[in-house]
């Protein structure tokens, strides 16, 4: 078997039958991932320089202050913005939760329960994993599992490192507990990938990219891509959207009106599936076994 499948579905992708027949199957993913960043204060050699306002920020070997706060608004402030927005409107939500960033704020993890949100597995730390030793990330999975049950009460089924190594997907088979892995930009359905059924994940489709060089710039931009891929999905039919978001990110005021306008377009549309990643994993094992 190949290292890469470059072929996929080809021309002919199967039926998804998404549930009362619906078009597409949305999926809202909120990212937790504040606290667990690099940081001295986590025993790391730098401070984070990633995914945030100052796009490209040096790294330093002792505390980066305003980095620390650019992350501590996510779970200060915007994660309870984006918690209004979705539960007010009743919309099914994924999280991808850092064990480590979940821990260090039990008031968000009971807020996530009680909305009845899935709680996927976002790895133990917001870290890089490329080059970690396959030892140290195997126990780092273990040890986000572990913690993850005894914050939530239950073992993650999903699973999205997002800074993967080469190791990362064989691991998360090794382990064996999950119903599906996101950890791929592969596709716009799921797929199987050696026995591991496979929910891929957005990079484009992203709050990230207001902190990238190539991205969004306001919040009309934001509006206007989610809408325009939700409405090419719509026409295709039988297709799954997901939506990649951050407290610290579109948790912000001006960015969080633009993604309101999305989420109340995708309801106006009556043809939308609005699910968890789990129910979309479990749809899909039920409908297209492998």
């Amino acid at each position: 078997m190949s290292a890469r499948d470059l072929v996929g579905y080809g021309a002919t992708p199967p039926q998804a039958r998404w549930p009362a027949g619906a078009r597409v199957a949305v999926n809202i993913v909120v990212n937790y991932e504040e606290g667990a960043e690099n940081s001295v204060l986590n025993g790391d050699a730098l401070s984070e320089g990633f995914l945030s306002e100052m796009v490209g920020a040096a790294r330093h070997s002792a505390r980066a202050m305003a980095m620390e706060s650019l992350y501590e608004y996510g779970s200060r402030a915007g994660f309870w913005r984006l918690h209004r927005m979705l539960t007010e409107r009743r919309v099914p939500v994924t999280v991808f939760g850092v064990a480590k960033a979940m821990e260090a704020n039990p008031a968000a993890v009971e807020a996530m329960l009680a909305a009845d949100w899935e709680i996927a597995s976002h790895g133990l730390r917001w870290i890089d994993y490329q080059d970690v030793p396959e030892e140290v990330e195997r126990a780092h999975i273990a040890e986000a599992i572990a913690l993850h049950t005894k914050l939530t009460g239950q073992r993650p089924l999903g699973w999205y490192q997002g800074r993967t190594s080469p190791n990362t997907a064989r691991l998360v088979r090794e382990e064996g507990g999950f119903a599906y892995d996101a950890d791929s930009y592969a596709d716009d359905l799921p797929y199987y990938y050696r026995g591991q059924l496979i929910v891929p994940y957005t990079l484009d489709a992203n709050d990230m990219k207001f902190v990238a060089l190539n991205g969004f710039t306001e919040g009309e931009q934001f509006f206007r891509y989610l809408r325009d891929t939700f409405d090419q999905l719509r026409g295709e039919g039988g297709r799954m959207m997901s939506v990649g978001l951050h407290g610290r990110i579109a948790g912000r005021p001006g960015r969080a009106r633009a993604l309101a306008r999305f989420i109340d377009h995708v309801i106006a549309s009556g043809d939308a599936w609005i699910a968890r990643r789990i129910d979309i994993a479990r749809h899909w094992l039920e409908v297209h076994p492998q």
